[in-house]
């Protein structure tokens, strides 16, 4: 279905109007419900802010808050409302609020309800804006006091202000009653928003569209922030929206033996899982694919959530690879997250537009399990793990995935199965062997190619990675207690030191 923009009020929301597939048809009426905090005052403002820099008259209606405390919290957001916007603070008259004025022979309500309702069409004829807010619904069901009387009003401010042909933004708190969604039927378009709140971390908020006529919005939920300068949306990513035509070559992983290992190397636009416990090296590993990246000179882009960055550049230096400088020089995009904090929607989001602006054709995420801190369940991880690695597929980015299993040696267990969503697959552990703990890589999975069915020992020195030749002379390696059968069996030389003068300490 095509949108016609001209027709068409941007809300001036980052990431709504992506939503609502260009923003909200001019002439219509709109209801934007939510409990309080989630918002919706925000929102109201960036869209009259958005008319206002059109060049179009704006009215915000306020039977709820002082028009004190709305630019109060328009300042708060650094927004300049000036003259802008037009605000009218609805408050009763003041004979509603004289006991002594008060009528006996009809309720106060029906003249409350009928005061406001003409006191709202007197401010629009006054402004006549094309943009108006109504904050908010709560007080006008209060006053109606029935299902029925409040239907009507709703249907006479409809009928109202779609002759006048302005774009109407009703709000509702969910105060009064939640079950009521007489609202639901009459308005054009319904946009919910809610917030939750995890047993540790921030709260997070999300938005859903539950109905826009006419038009082919981008449906389920979406995950947003409130921000200094206002509410920022993080549209639900959809892959199939994102594809490009690249050639599929295979890269290079800057070592012989692991590009032997996996077949030649890896192909272009897939995703590769490496998955081991604890100590075995997968952030190296993963490191040496984006060193790898950059020294062909493309760009690359890191996702930390489980270490602290100055520690992570310092320890990865003392192996040759400097990350700082690549940062630097443009070449290296690399960020800390904190899981508390992310909702899944902005790391998406932000996966993104490292792809978009900066051109990453190497993604390293370390790790997931930090990754599942920030997801409320597990299915709903395995739905976002597999959009966010089609989208970078189809993009011709290669994309990197660690994951840390339970347990050292013997039987592992991993927090949550992603080995089918990846193309290749390398699995690292730990096992013993002549009085010494070791370590083996082994490449389990690779779609696009064949591969080595080998197990090598690998070791973490002074010059970083390095493979040795495969452990043909044991049998039980994976299991982390191998057992030789066959002869002698040709083992790595001790290690050489690291610059701080340690051994193996990854």
């Amino acid at each position: 279905m095509t949108t016609d923009l001209a027709s068409t009020a941007m809300t001036g929301v980052k990431g709504l109007d992506d939503v609502l597939a260009g923003g909200l048809s001019r002439r219509h009426v709109f209801l934007l419900e939510g409990s309080p905090g989630t918002g919706k005052t925000t929102v109201s403002l960036q869209f009259l802010l958005e008319g206002a820099a059109r060049g179009e008259r704006c009215l915000y209606i306020t039977l709820s808050e002082t028009e004190d405390e709305l630019r109060s919290s328009a300042e708060s957001h650094g927004m300049e409302i000036g003259e802008a916007i037009t605000i009218f603070e609805l408050v009763p008259p003041e004979s509603l609020l004289d006991a002594e004025q008060q009528q006996s022979l009809l309720y106060s309500s029906d003249l409350e309800l009928g005061e406001t309702t003409k006191l709202i069409f007197e401010a629009f004829e006054r402004v006549r804006p094309s943009r108006v807010v109504i904050d908010s619904l709560s007080e006008i069901r209060l006053l109606a006091q029935s299902s029925l009387r409040y239907r009507r009003q709703i249907l006479a401010l409809k009928h109202y202000f779609s002759k006048s042909g302005a774009t109407v933004l009703l709000l509702d708190d969910l105060t009064a009653d939640t079950l009521d969604k007489t609202v639901h039927s009459v308005v054009h378009g319904v946009i919910h928003l809610e917030e939750l709140s995890p047993n540790y971390g921030a709260e997070r908020r999300r938005l859903r569209v539950i109905k826009y006529r006419g038009r082919a919005y981008r449906g389920g939920y979406h995950d947003y922030i409130i921000e200094t300068g206002g509410v920022v949306v993080f549209p639900r990513l959809r892959a199939t929206e994102h594809r490009t035509d690249f050639e599929r070559t295979v890269l290079s992983s800057g070592i012989p033996a692991l590009d032997g290992l996996l077949g030649g190397g890896i192909s272009r636009g897939s995703s590769t899982l490496l998955i081991g416990p604890a100590g075995t090296g997968k952030s190296l590993f993963g490191l040496q694919f984006v060193d790898a990246a950059v020294k062909r000179g493309e760009t690359a882009a890191i996702f930390v959530f489980d270490e602290e960055l100055g520690l992570l550049f310092a320890r990865i230096r003392s192996m040759g690879i400097d990350l700082e400088a690549m940062r630097d020089a443009g070449k290296l995009y690399i960020e800390q997250l904190d899981a508390a904090e992310l909702s899944p929607g902005e790391f998406a989001q932000r996966v993104r537009e490292s792809v978009t602006r900066f051109n990453a054709k190497t993604v390293l995420i370390d790790s997931v399990n930090g990754y599942q801190a920030a997801m409320p369940e597990e299915n709903a991880l395995i739905l976002h793990i597999h959009e966010l690695l089609q989208y970078l597929n189809r993009q011709g980015a290669n994309t990197y995935l660690t994951v840390a299993q339970h347990g050292l040696v013997g039987d592992m267990k991993s927090p949550v199965d992603v080995t089918y969503l990846a193309d290749t697959v390398i699995l690292l552990r730990y096992f013993e062997a002549m009085g010494k703990v070791r370590r083996a890589v082994s490449v389990i999975k690779k779609r696009t190619g064949r591969h080595e069915d080998t197990i090598r020992e690998y070791r973490i020195g002074a010059d970083g990675l390095s493979l040795g030749e495969p452990l043909a002379g044991f049998q039980g390696v994976l299991r982390g207690v191998p057992v030789l059968t066959t002869g002698a069996q040709a083992l790595m030389p001790p290690l050489m030191p690291l610059a701080d003068g340690s051994g193996d300490n990854f």
